[in-house]
């Protein structure tokens, strides 16, 4: 459901993995129409950086 918001509505998304500053800028980056693309790859990427955080932090929880 996250990438489906990270393709539609980039700027909406970072707000959801805890990144309020990066989804602003990425609002003020999406409301032009050339950079409605980069927003949608740039957070496509954060959201997989955010996923691949949860699992290390998860992997390192369970180990304890």
């Amino acid at each position: 459901m996250r990438l489906l918001l990270a393709i539609l509505i980039p700027w909406l998304q970072f707000f959801t993995i805890g990144r309020p500053i990066a989804g602003i800028i990425c609002l003020i980056l999406q409301l032009s129409v050339i950079g409605w693309i980069p927003a949608a790859i740039w957070s496509v990427y954060a959201l997989s950086q955010y996923n691949t955080d949860k699992k290390i932090n998860d992997a390192f929880r369970d180990h304890r």
